[in-house]
């Protein structure tokens, strides 16, 4: 009988416990590059400045390598290929992790451009895939004086790690369900 309140309780719990999260980070300052018009794009020496509710100066360093452009080029705009890779480091201060918080493989990004006089203005819009089902997109925004290749400044960044899990209700089922199947089978051994 205790098995079974047991059992029954941690039915109850398990939607309890499921529910999306997410966390955010933000970068400031480093240069997204490319060593030909088509890429790949680089971005380097960019500080983490937010990990969720934390604040700073230099909490860490975010940085990524993309696939060469598909489609489009660095002056105009496009969309990069799959591949590359996105890292976030943290400074392990202020309640930071130290080392690698979160890498991934972007599946695909973008390159948007914005001509204008004299200054244009970019912003780069990643997707990925991350660990243990999350998803997520990272977006930075740069500015550049036209004319001076392939490299521009990086104004700042924000990238949301979302965790995908199944709704409580659909977890509800499953744990109930299971429960029965349980039941069944342990009716089963005790008459045979």
């Amino acid at each position: 009988m205790r098995r079974v309140v047991l059992l029954v309780l941690l039915a109850l719990a398990v939607p309890i416990v499921a529910s999306a999260d997410s966390l955010d980070f933000s970068n400031k300052g480093g240069t997204i590059s490319a060593t030909t018009l088509t890429g790949p794009l680089t971005l380097g020496g960019s500080a983490l400045t937010s990990y969720g509710s934390i604040f700073g100066a230099n909490l860490g360093s975010v940085s990524f390598t993309t696939a060469a452009f598909a489609t489009g080029n660095f002056t105009d705009g496009g969309t990069l290929g799959p591949g590359g890779t996105f890292t976030i480091m943290g400074c392990g201060c202020n309640g930071v992790p130290s080392g690698v918080i979160f890498t991934t493989t972007f599946t695909s990004a973008q390159w948007i451009a914005s001509p204008g006089t004299g200054l244009h203005s970019y912003r780069f819009v990643g997707f990925f895939p991350g660990a243990n089902g999350t998803d997520g997109t990272s977006q930075i925004t740069a500015t550049a004086v036209a004319g001076k290749g392939f490299m521009v400044a990086v104004g700042s960044g924000d990238t949301i790690v979302t965790t995908t899990v199944p709704e409580p209700g659909t977890l509800g089922l499953l744990g109930t369900g299971l429960l029965a199947v349980g039941g069944l089978v342990r009716r089963k051994l005790t008459k045979g």
